[in-house]
């Protein structure tokens, strides 16, 4: 199974990544420049993970990355209030791709522990 997390730049898609393959969490992260891929092993399953980079850049890239997944994650940074609307439109750009029409999409609300974080009907798009 593979997987791709893609977002906004700070959404946290590399600490999730890192959350998933150590369980362990730091605030010190390096920002992902192109892409980094991981195979995550728990019993019997094994998942490779694509954590794209969010640089502008990179957006156009994201299609590719995506297309023979099984699944995406669009990670969204609640707490980013300045760039929700960025979000939103890059998250209906990506759907927006006939390649991607097929795959299943789980969008998920990052840093909702804040207390700047939007609500779940806040992230409702």
């Amino acid at each position: 199974m593979e997987i791709s997390l893609i977002g906004l730049q700070n959404a946290g898609k590399t600490s999730l990544v890192n959350v998933v393959a150590t369980g362990g969490y730091s605030e010190d992260m390096i920002p992902t420049v192109g892409f980094n891929t991981l195979k995550v092993t728990k019993g019997n399953a094994t998942i490779k993970l694509w954590d794209l980079g969010d640089q502008p850049r990179f957006r156009s890239m994201w299609e590719r990355y995506c297309h023979a997944v099984s699944a995406i994650i669009y990670v969204v940074d609640a707490a980013d209030h300045d760039n929700i609307n960025v979000s939103r439109i890059e998250l209906h750009d990506l759907l927006s791709k006939p390649a991607l029409s097929d795959i299943p999409l789980l969008v998920l609300g990052n840093k909702i522990d804040k207390a700047e974080a939007l609500s779940k009907e806040g992230l409702t798009y």
